[in-house]
């Protein structure tokens, strides 16, 4: 079973683990997968999300999916994909980080 939540403190290049969206019991239409994105702290570079369609993909940027900061902030959204087996991560590219500590959790 995969994770249901995925979280880390972010002070290099690097990504976190992989998490699959889940369809929300709120929702009726059960195409819908649901994933909550957290990011916070202070920090300098560039934050990515990626997601790959199964383990055996490679990882892609997403559109409108980096965040580009220089003092503390909390960025708070959430994210929905009709994709079956779809796959999520966040983190710095090689390159993306300079300094400080940014917390994510991606959330199913």
């Amino acid at each position: 079973m995969a994770a249901k939540e995925v979280t880390a403190a972010l002070a290099a290049d690097g990504f976190t683990d992989w998490i699959e969206p889940k369809i929300p019991d709120h929702i009726g239409n059960s195409h819908v997968h649901f994933l909550n994105i957290s990011i916070g702290g202070t920090w300098t570079g560039t934050v990515t999300i990626q997601r790959r369609f199964g383990s055996e993909d490679s990882a892609r940027d997403i559109t409108d999916g980096s965040f580009v900061h220089t003092t503390a902030t909390v960025i708070e959204q959430a994210l929905y994909d009709h994709e079956e087996g779809v796959e999520y991560r966040i983190g710095f590219k090689a390159g993306d980080y300079a300094s400080g500590t940014c917390n994510v959790r991606l959330g199913a």
